[in-house]
């Protein structure tokens, strides 16, 4: 029972995800925009609750609720604007017409192909 068994039974196999990871920032924002929303969402059952309960609560918690989804919704906005400031600076072609910069393997191979010393070349 050598190294042979071990690598032919593996414990587990991987598998081509669908969907790429989201990058870093926008990742970091769309974090961000699920937590802001759900002390929202929080805030708001609150303010129903106190104004149900008639409590002297209420009105601060409304403000502050009606405060917070004009929060939420600048960090749900936030996340889009991330997604599209990174798709533009990173090379992700738009359509119709790419604003995008080229690939940094791209211009590797270009100064590649044009730094080739005379020696190599023959």
């Amino acid at each position: 029972m050598g190294h042979e068994a071990r690598s032919a039974r593996q414990l587990w196999m991987e598998e081509e995800r669908g969907t790429q990871r989201m990058p870093d920032p926008v990742r970091n924002a769309a974090v961000r925009a699920v937590m802001i929303t759900s002390v929202t969402l929080i805030q708001a059952v609150v303010a129903f609750l106190c104004s149900v309960a008639g409590s002297w609560l209420a009105f601060p918690v409304t403000v502050t609720a009606v405060a917070s989804t004009v929060v939420a919704t600048w960090s749900v906005l936030d996340v889009w604007i991330t997604r599209q400031v990174w798709r533009q600076r990173n090379g992700v072609v738009s359509e119709p017409s790419s604003t995008a910069r080229p690939s940094l393997r791209a211009k590797r191979v270009a100064e590649r192909t044009e730094t080739v010393p005379l020696s190599e070349a023959a």
